[in-house]
């Protein structure tokens, strides 16, 4: 270009200036071409900052915007056409400069860095849970009894209903529990299984809850020693 900015150039100078001779890309959105005519003459110049570019008068453009203050620009700005000439009157009478005029631009404040996304910690491979082994017939013995016991406060020859029974021993699946009671069945005689037989005295829970190894249901337990 030459030394002598189109008015559209002129314009994006009159901009800046306006702004104390400094503004992002993405603030005054320029056209391409004018504002990269001007960087090439060494009258702007352009510097990356965050995601737009920093548009900035040199000094020579700022000796420019001095001289030109009355220089034509196009009809549609015919209003800073005239505020221009009326600055450019007000210098000449005060002997000030146009820098002098518009002041220093602000202390620019670089961009905070972007926070880090903190990574994910990987996650931590647990070992499988080891399934639950019944414990032998021994030790399910002795943990009915402990059941029983809690029930009715450590007294033994007190009925117990079965769903008593199963409540205490949550921790055991049923098929455990049962199969406890099916051995003290088959020849435990300190320990007896009993059925109700008014189905008024039963309700579902303990209906439920009834061992029934081949359909005759037993609801209670008793242990004589």
């Amino acid at each position: 270009m030459s030394e002598t900015p189109t008015p559209a150039q002129a314009l994006i100078l009159w901009r800046l200036l306006g702004r104390q001779g400094t503004a992002l890309n993405s603030e005054i959105k320029p056209e391409k071409a004018p504002r990269d005519a001007l960087q090439k003459a060494g009258l702007l110049a352009v510097e990356k900052e965050g995601r737009s570019s920093r548009l900035t008068v040199t000094d020579k453009g700022w000796h420019w915007a001095g001289q030109h203050l009355r220089d034509p620009l196009p009809p549609a700005m015919r209003v800073l056409q005239d505020w221009l000439t009326r600055l450019h009157h007000h210098l000449d009478v005060t002997g000030a400069t146009l820098a002098e005029f518009v002041g220093p631009a602000p202390e620019r404040v670089p961009p905070e860095p972007k926070a880090r996304k903190a990574k994910t910690p990987p996650k931590t491979r647990t070992a499988p849970k080891a399934e639950a082994v019944p414990p032998d017939p021994d030790r399910l013995r002795a943990r009915i009894e402990q059941a029983y016991l809690a029930c009715t406060g450590g007294r033994k020859a007190a009925p117990v209903r079965l769903s008593a029974l199963r409540g205490a021993l949550a921790d055991l699946d049923r098929a455990t529990v049962d199969g406890g009671l099916a051995a003290i069945l088959s020849g435990d005689p300190s320990i007896r299984l009993t059925r109700i037989s008014d189905p008024k005295a039963l309700d579902d829970a303990e209906r439920e809850a009834a061992f029934d190894p081949a359909g005759e249901p037993f609801h209670e337990i008793w242990i004589h020693a």
